[in-house]
């Protein structure tokens, strides 16, 4: 039983240690030149939808929950941020090539459709950013006419 005593000591330490490293914080408070829904003349409606279901893990300003303050919670989210920033970065949106942008739009097309995004472990606690059919379907097609563009 002391042995249970001191393991749960250490560990208590161990987590109130950890509280005090700090992450980096995704957060600007401009918008680029770059960004997406700039460069695209994105109606209001679809600005809104892309900016609660997306624009969090997608872009360079995310808005932080409360437990993005309590590690190992914060990690998570920071790396998850970076990887999702890393596959494709709206506020850097018109920085990429045509044929990149086309690839990105095929892929959000196809992942809205499939239900693959936004992700279902962000929706658990972001229940705003659940996309209805008649939303999704609005998205795609919003992004049919950017892909025509281009």
């Amino acid at each position: 039983m002391r042995i249970l005593k001191i393991i749960a000591l250490i560990l208590l330490v161990v987590f109130i240690g950890i509280q005090f490293i700090p992450t980096e914080r995704n957060q600007s408070h401009l918008v680029p030149k770059t960004d997406f829904l700039m460069v695209n003349k994105t109606p209001e409606a679809i600005g809104e939808l892309l900016q609660v279901s997306c624009y969090d893990c997608h872009s360079n300003n995310t808005a932080h929950p409360w437990y993005n303050k309590i590690q190992p919670i914060a990690w998570f989210l920071e790396d998850h941020i970076l990887e999702g920033k890393k596959e494709l970065n709206f506020s850097e949106w018109d920085a990429y090539s045509n044929r990149r942008k086309n690839s990105k739009l095929k892929s959000i097309m196809s992942q809205i459709r499939d239900d693959e995004m936004p992700l279902f472990s962000y929706t658990l606690f972001h229940r705003d950013a659940i996309l209805s059919d008649v939303e999704k379907q609005r998205i795609i097609e919003f992004m049919k006419n950017v892909q025509d563009s281009l």
